[in-house]
């Protein structure tokens, strides 16, 4: 049985889960990496990462380095020993950090490897209307993702499942193949398998402004998956025109309907109750919204006080 010296590199919520559980198993974790604080909201304020601040609970020894291939950084890296290093959800590692322990770095990424390779696995899956997804452990190489495949999990996605709740249910899953996947390193009973490539491998593309932007003019199904692999976060918008203003909006909840009808795409309908949006098989009907300066709101609270002009469409 190996005696291990764990190094742990993470930074948001999905993988204090897993520090914690490694945590709870009693391992020893002699150092964790997280990213630098950051000045946050109106006051500029240093904010901490999740990791952090669990960290500093624990009182571990935490190193937050700007550049990962600084001679310092690395020598104080190589001074703890550690001959494993865990990553979840962090930057990507020079190979000089990589190759450091005796016993290799093993990434935790959060889809079935080969597909969704990339910085938002969870959102793309559900975007693409995937079925099921997973999470998948494997040893850092020089290209992004591709390292030789250790364990993997899969997880059916719900059909009105959003990016929130599967995001949780795959860092519990995480956390578990990360033990299990420990466990193995530690007998030293560890059998890889090599990435297969091909060409119908899908990338889980970082998100931006563009490709959250909701096109009216896609199927019932795209812009329904859309909607919920982007909530709550970062959230697709849209611009409503309506009473000769633009305004840029954002969805969280909807519901699809689907009936024939002759109104142009992505005109507004609104009664005192509810509010959809056409599309090519039928409407989008919009539970959730937020309007710019607004807190998000149920879509019977918005109609309270909001009135759709007859001429109300999405952009």
């Amino acid at each position: 049985m190996r005696d291990l010296r764990i190094v742990f590199m993470g930074t948001p919520d999905f993988a204090v889960t897993i520090l914690k559980t490694l945590v709870d198993k009693e391992y020893n974790i002699v150092g964790v990496i997280t990213a630098p604080d950051k000045p946050a909201g109106r006051g500029r304020k240093l904010n901490e990462s999740a990791v952090k601040v669990y960290a500093n609970s624990q009182n571990l020894n935490i190193m937050q380095p700007t550049n990962l291939k600084d001679s310092l950084f690395n020598e104080e890296l190589k001074s703890l020993n550690a001959n494993l290093q865990i990553v979840v959800a962090f930057r990507m590692l020079p190979k000089i950090v990589w190759q450091m322990p005796e016993y290799g770095t093993f990434n935790l990424h959060a889809s079935l490897l080969p597909n969704y390779r990339g910085a938002a696995p969870i959102n793309w899956a559900i975007i693409n209307g995937e079925t099921k997804t997973g999470v998948s452990t494997f040893f850092i190489d020089e290209k992004i993702d591709t390292g030789e495949m250790i364990l993997q999990e899969e997880i059916e996605i719900g059909k009105n499942e959003n990016v929130g709740s599967l995001h949780d249910k795959l860092m519990i899953l995480g956390s578990d193949l990360v033990i299990r996947t420990v466990d193995l390193i530690k007998k030293g009973k560890v059998e890889t398998t090599p990435q297969l490539e091909n060409s119908k491998i899908k990338t889980a593309y970082k998100l931006n402004k563009e490709n959250c932007k909701i096109d009216w003019s896609k199927s019932i199904d795209s812009i329904h998956n859309l909607i919920r692999g982007l909530n709550p976060y970062p959230a697709a918008w849209s611009i409503l025109y309506n009473n000769e203003e633009e305004l840029a909006i954002k969805i969280y909840n909807t519901e699809k309907i689907i009936e024939s009808h002759s109104y142009s795409i992505g005109k507004v309908i609104a009664s005192k109750k509810e509010m959809k949006v056409v599309v090519k098989e039928g409407f989008i009907k919009v539970l959730d919204i937020k309007l710019p300066g607004k807190r998000t709101m149920d879509i019977k609270s918005l109609l309270n006080g909001y009135n759709f002009e007859n001429d109300a469409k999405m952009l």
